[in-house]
């Protein structure tokens, strides 16, 4: 049996739903907040109430032009909307207004990269075609836990501004899925587009997952809904894969249905069969004319270049992105793409980086080694964010100039740092002083140590010119000194006394 399932192919698409980062929602003046009490943040568009009409929102727009951009696509200058009819409780309308006939972007690519092989540091570079990108609103929030026998309804989130990135079925497991993601979440905080926060609900993934032997047609596919952590993900694919190609050889039949993704158990469940197109019953909005795009120069006569949305404008504004950034960490400073990845993939690192190099004498590869294993490491032990650093990248580029000059051994500086993010407000050179922490170079007082250090291990020293001797014998000196000898003059008069 397991022969025939890894003779299996498996094919992985994505729905990727981004709450737009805007100050209010999609077609009303509702603000957008995550954390305000239920149904405080609701208009009477967003409840539904007869005769209210949509507003478009600019800054939506806008937002997903820049996606689109970002992500290669063509934009189309003329767009629709369209109402998708299904009905949730905590939809008011009993529809939604969405973007299906004519989206306003189509055809795009993300290209993306993770890290494999044996060691795990060899890029690995990949692309998925991007179908879509498409304006919709998004729903209310049904609550069933509050009270035993009642679902409540919490209509904060309805009609905040989505957009739906639709993607090819170009990935065949969890893994490249989960970078995939990635990558598009970093793009998009770089472009301001959506924060990206997927514990708050900003990005919300569905993924359509079918397997099929090699030459034969394609399979049924299911789809996982609402997955919202990255690691989640890739868990509920591959398990989705495991469990129609184990139904398969069992002689089963994939259903075409919607599953959840249980995150205790990690496997997927089945919520409903999964709807058509005639079930949704598409139309066109009749409360919104088509949406119009245009360069500058191109405004037609009686219209303000200042209300519309100018593509080129939009064009002007995109950013460095994640891809180009790394491509240029590496080119510029000379650091390994394995570093390039740790400090692109975490928000405000390489930021962080980038100006203590700019601040410090020490050169970029050194700098790396301090920011990915001392800073990353505190950070990590406390849970904390880089922008909460204890330690500010000033501070540090002021302790390896301390430790370029000679002013402290490596190993003590190492002490420094653990001071600092205990203390901040300090400096690298009050704690220096006040803890006897500099560089001891005073020739005689290591030579009397290197004696000492020598004559309590004859049998070390009887081995001829051994290497790990001498390391060992300058771990010994290190000791005796907490770590304050200058390692160079350690090393020659050790290689001196043994010498004989």
């Amino acid at each position: 049996m397991r022969l025939l399932i890894h003779m299996k192919s498996s094919l992985v698409g994505l729905e990727v739903h981004a709450q737009i980062n805007s100050t209010s929602k999609l077609f009303s003046g509702s603000q957008v907040s995550f954390s305000s009490p239920p149904n405080s943040r609701v208009s009477y568009f967003d409840a539904s109430l007869p005769g209210t009409l949509p507003v478009l929102n600019r800054r939506c727009v806008e937002a997903a032009v820049m996606t689109g951009l970002a992500l290669n696509c063509t934009i189309n200058m003329k767009s629709l909307f369209d109402r998708k009819h299904y009905f949730y409780a905590d939809m008011p309308a009993g529809y939604q207004i969405t973007q299906q006939r004519l989206p306003i972007a189509v055809s795009g690519l993300l290209i993306y990269s993770h890290l494999g092989g044996p060691k795990r540091n060899q890029v690995i570079s990949k692309s998925i075609r991007i179908k879509q990108i498409q304006l919709e609103q998004d729903s209310g929030k049904s609550l069933h836990d509050e009270h035993q026998s009642q679902t409540l309804i919490d209509l904060n989130r309805a009609g905040v501004g989505l957009m739906e990135l639709v993607m090819e079925p170009d990935m065949s497991c969890g893994e490249e899925a989960a970078a995939a993601v990635r990558e598009l979440q970093l793009i998009l905080q770089a472009l301001g587009t959506c924060q990206g926060n997927m514990s708050e609900g900003q990005l919300r993934v569905d993924a359509n997952v079918s397997v099929h032997r090699p030459g034969e047609p394609l399979g049924v596919r299911t789809e996982v809904k609402n997955i919202n952590s990255i690691r989640h993900l890739a868990r509920a694919i591959d398990h989705e894969i495991q469990r129609q190609m184990e139904l398969l050889e069992q002689g089963g039949v994939v259903q075409n249905e919607t599953r959840a993704f249980d995150q205790k158990t990690g496997l997927t469940i089945p919520m409903r069969d999964k709807e058509g197109l005639q079930d949704y019953r598409f139309m066109p909005e009749p409360n919104l004319p088509p949406l119009l795009l245009y360069v500058s120069g191109r405004v037609p006569a009686g219209l303000d270049p200042s209300q519309v949305v100018l593509v080129d404008r939009v064009k002007a504004l995109l950013p460095e992105l994640p891809g180009v950034r790394r491509e240029r960490l590496v080119e510029e400073y000379g650091i390994l793409p394995e570093h390039s990845y740790t400090l692109v993939n975490e928000d405000g690192l390489a930021d962080y980086f980038e100006t203590v190099v700019k601040a410090t004498k020490a050169e970029p590869r050194k700098v790396i080694g301090w920011v990915v294993k001392e800073l990353l490491s505190n950070l990590n032990q406390q849970n904390l964010k880089v922008n909460q650093s204890l330690v500010a990248a000033r501070a540090l580029a002021e302790l390896l100039d301390l430790l370029e000059t000679g002013h402290v051994s490596s190993t003590a500086a190492k002490v420094v740092f653990q001071e600092l993010w205990k203390n901040p407000e300090k400096g690298a050179e009050k704690i220096i002083q006040e803890q006897n922490l500099g560089l001891m170079s005073d020739a005689a007082t290591l030579q009397i140590i290197c004696q000492k250090v020598v004559e309590s291990h004859p049998e070390e020293v009887d081995i001829p010119k051994n290497v790990i001797v001498l390391n060992k014998l300058m771990g010994q000196v290190q000791k005796e000194t907490k770590g304050r000898a200058d390692p160079v003059q350690v090393r020659a008069i050790l290689q001196e006394l043994t010498s004989s």
